[in-house]
């Protein structure tokens, strides 16, 4: 196919007059999830009668290239490790329980100030009426 438009005969000769604006898209190569190639491979798997695997590589539109690359990496257990991965930073178990142990101990403090700031305000107290002092404040 040209990628001129037209073509007008002048004077006997082909001229092109403008050229064709339409571009043509680039393929984009596919891609195929984890799932889909062990559907696959498990399907190709269970065909028994000759024939029947072309038959599913063509209603796929795949090459029997995929399936041999996709045993291989199904044998290398790499289509395992894709099939349920998330995205993001992966927990840790000892950074979550880090996380928690600060946490506590951000409350733990909080609960200390409070109780420091409680017995300071009830010695003021006591002396202030002039009540003698525990004999706990004694042995510490």
């Amino acid at each position: 196919m040209s990628r001129y438009k037209s073509v007008q005969a002048i004077n006997g000769k082909n001229k092109p007059t403008m050229p064709d604006p339409e571009v043509v898209p680039q393929a984009k190569r596919r891609q195929f999830s984890a799932e889909y190639k062990l559907d696959i491979l498990k399907e190709a798997e269970q065909c028994t009668e000759r024939g029947q695997v072309g038959a599913l590589l063509r209603r796929e539109g795949l090459y029997s290239s995929h399936l041999s690359n996709w045993r291989r990496q199904q044998r290398q257990g790499q289509l395992q490790g894709l099939r349920l991965q998330k995205r993001g930073r992966k927990s840790e178990p000892e950074a979550a329980e880090l996380k928690q142990l600060r946490r506590e101990n951000k409350r733990l403090r909080q609960q200390l100030e409070r109780a420091e700031l409680i017995i300071d305000v009830q010695k003021k107290v006591s002396q202030m009426l002039g009540l003698p002092p525990s004999e706990i404040d004694e042995n510490e």
